[in-house]
């Protein structure tokens, strides 16, 4: 585990840091081909179960999902998202993350915030818990529409010193969620550890998204989501070839049975 740390944080100025979802065996084997960080995000609320919050993810959910994904992983990093309201304070944070941890055999797990989480994250780290941070938009403690950060002055002076106290606070990593651009460029130069961005602008050390999302498996008009390939479609034409195939009688042949 520390040696895929180290080897993400050398990544920095150097090569691109690739980092995806998973919440399955299936989608993490494929995952795992071609990212460094495997990342089981609360998303998994919305993209599973179709919540309208990541707050209503529990920690048996996260915890189920995280360990189907382990199953699939060999190479990259796994880092699980600590959901709403399992680390409100010293105590709570570290009880759940060494039970994340032990159950799922994860190599790291994500908290959101910055200065109100300082005490939580010192914590962690002092008891050997690898932490990735998060600033910008914070889905766990967003209401309503989501409105990216860092443009006004104020905005941009918290959240590089919020990501400056993260690192020293020994965070290895910290993703930057919808940060306007001069001011993710700005982070990323001032830190030592890698920011790894969504909707940051190509200036982070890394990229982050939903592989659903650019799979085309849902429909979003996120502005920051790029469908690479239509799946739906592909999913599509399969099914109607089964059905065409069982209505015709020619599946299943003699091939595919007993």
């Amino acid at each position: 585990m520390i040696n895929k740390i180290k080897k993400i944080i050398k990544k920095k100025n150097k090569t691109k840091i690739i980092c995806l979802t998973a919440y399955s065996k299936n989608f993490a084997t494929e995952v795992d081909k071609h990212v460094d960080i495997t990342l089981v995000g609360d998303s998994l609320g919305s993209v599973l179960y179709n919540y309208n919050t990541t707050r209503k993810v529990t920690l048996d959910n996260i915890i189920e999902h995280s360990k189907s994904v382990r199953m699939g992983i060999k190479k990259s990093l796994m880092v699980v998202d600590m959901p709403y309201k399992t680390y409100q304070n010293k105590k709570d944070a570290l009880k759940n993350a060494i039970k994340v941890i032990k159950k799922t055999k994860c190599d790291a797990i994500k908290l959101e915030g910055g200065s109100k989480i300082k005490k939580i994250v010192k914590h962690l780290v002092r008891n050997n818990v690898a932490v990735m941070g998060h600033i910008g938009v914070l889905p766990q403690s967003v209401k309503g529409k989501f409105k990216y950060k860092g443009k006004m002055e104020r905005e941009k002076k918290q959240l590089l010193n919020d990501a400056k106290l993260l690192q020293n606070l020994g965070a290895f990593s910290i993703v930057l969620e919808c940060v306007q651009s001069d001011t993710a460029r700005l982070i990323t130069k001032s830190i030592k550890i890698p920011t790894i961005g969504i909707g940051s602008s190509k200036y982070c050390d890394g990229q982050v998204l939903v592989t659903d999302d650019l799979l085309g498996l849902n429909e979003t008009k996120i502005r920051f989501v790029k469908k690479f390939v239509n799946l739906k479609k592909l999913i599509n034409q399969g099914i109607k070839k089964f059905k065409k195939e069982v209505i015709s009688k020619k599946y299943p042949s003699k091939k595919y049975s007993y």
